[in-house]
């Protein structure tokens, strides 16, 4: 296959599709992108088509992949339908699990896979019984879109029940503003973790996986802020993390690289959802492994052997949320790798990262932190 593609078709166009085209540059291929957003950050290595360009994206387009789970699930199948294209990756199923958290938790219980009790809720009745039945507090989610903690709800009390369901029970008829696509809430059990993790895993077509080590996440109100590469302490969970992702990415027959993440209990660890794509929590692998989530990615799409996912050495990285940070003052570090996304400045959006790799790990985490904040 590797022969026939020269052209990558990225579906979306945002900062992981700009960094997965840095990392296809590298092995010799090129990438578009299907975005309908202005001034998208990948557009600085390759042609972005709109939507309404579709027929132009395809004929630019050699093999198709995704930096975005929300991609419209018509669009996906549609290209992975095209005999004389190269396929698409991961495939459209793992995208429409991924879409709706009732599926995915469905799917994480028929491959034995544990997570929080759940119930999908339609009606404030069906609210008031999944609080009964759950118990409190319990976390109300939209079952489809939302992300970076939009779209969910802590219900500590039966007195918030009713703002809750104000807030968030227009999903399921599609007028909420949350979702275009109706869908039940999902209540889920509370449950007592001690922290984060996630797992990223990459399948070739011929179905060798490769994992990287479990890493810790940390997060600022919803969104990803800090992760820490490899996870310390987390020997003994590795062996369950990898269970859980491989038996997803061989029941899905997935290609390219996919992301769990799980809390960590005094039972074990607990599955919370999947990426069907490159993951924030795994940018760290760009300097910190042999061979970065991205260039896996690449590799897996393009039919290359899968590069070697194991640490150079113990890195922390920390996402720049909102507004830049003078870069003299951040490289003035050693041991610091500064990515920026070409973004403008909002608050709560992501427009960077930064990479510390270094002896002195947690001093210099600490004053990049201060830099931040």
């Amino acid at each position: 296959m590797t022969n026939s593609i020269k052209t990558i078709g990225i579906l979306g166009g945002g900062q992981l599709g700009m960094m997965l085209a840095q990392a296809a540059l590298k092995l010799g291929y090129r990438c578009v992108f299907l975005e309908d957003a202005d001034n998208a950050p990948a557009a600085l290595y390759g042609q972005v088509f709109k939507y309404d360009e579709l027929d132009d994206f395809i004929a630019a387009s050699d093999v198709f992949t995704l930096e975005f789970e929300n991609t419209p699930v018509k669009t996906a199948k549609s290209l992975a339908s095209l005999e004389h294209k190269g396929g698409l990756f991961p495939p459209t199923n793992a995208l429409e699990v991924a879409q709706n958290r009732l599926a995915e938790k469905a799917l994480f219980n028929e491959l034995s896979i544990d997570t929080v009790p759940f119930m999908a809720v339609e009606s404030l009745d069906e609210l008031q019984t999944a609080a009964k039945t759950l118990g409190l507090p319990l976390v109300l989610k939209t079952s489809r879109g939302g992300y970076d903690g939009k779209g969910q709800f802590f219900i500590k009390t039966i007195d918030e029940i009713g703002a809750a369901w104000d807030e968030l029970g227009g999903a399921v008829t599609g007028d909420g503003g949350l979702t275009d696509t109706p869908a039940p809430l999902i209540a889920e059990g509370f449950i007592n973790f001690s922290r984060e993790v996630s797992i990223i895993a990459v399948r070739a077509q011929d179905g060798d996986i490769s994992y990287y080590p479990l890493v810790e996440n940390h997060h600022t109100n919803g969104i990803l802020s800090k992760t820490i590469a490899p996870a310390a302490d987390a020997d003994h969970l590795t062996e369950q993390a990898q269970s859980n992702i491989g038996k997803i990415l061989s029941h899905l027959d997935y290609v390219g690289v996919l992301t769990l993440e799980l809390f960590v209990t005094d039972s074990g660890l607990i599955a919370n959802e999947i990426a069907p794509r490159v993951h924030n929590s795994g940018h760290w692998s760009i300097e910190g492994a042999h061979c970065s989530q991205f260039e896996n990615h690449i590799r897996a799409v393009v039919g290359l052997p899968l590069g070697d996912t194991q640490v150079i050495k113990p890195s922390v990285m920390l996402n720049i949320i909102g507004t830049y940070s003078d870069a003299h003052l951040v490289l003035a570090h050693s041991g610091v790798h500064l990515h920026h996304y070409h973004k403008d400045e909002r608050a709560g959006r992501k427009i960077g990262h930064i990479t510390v790799m270094t002896d002195a790990l947690d001093q210099t985490v600490a004053n990049i932190e201060q830099l931040l904040s």
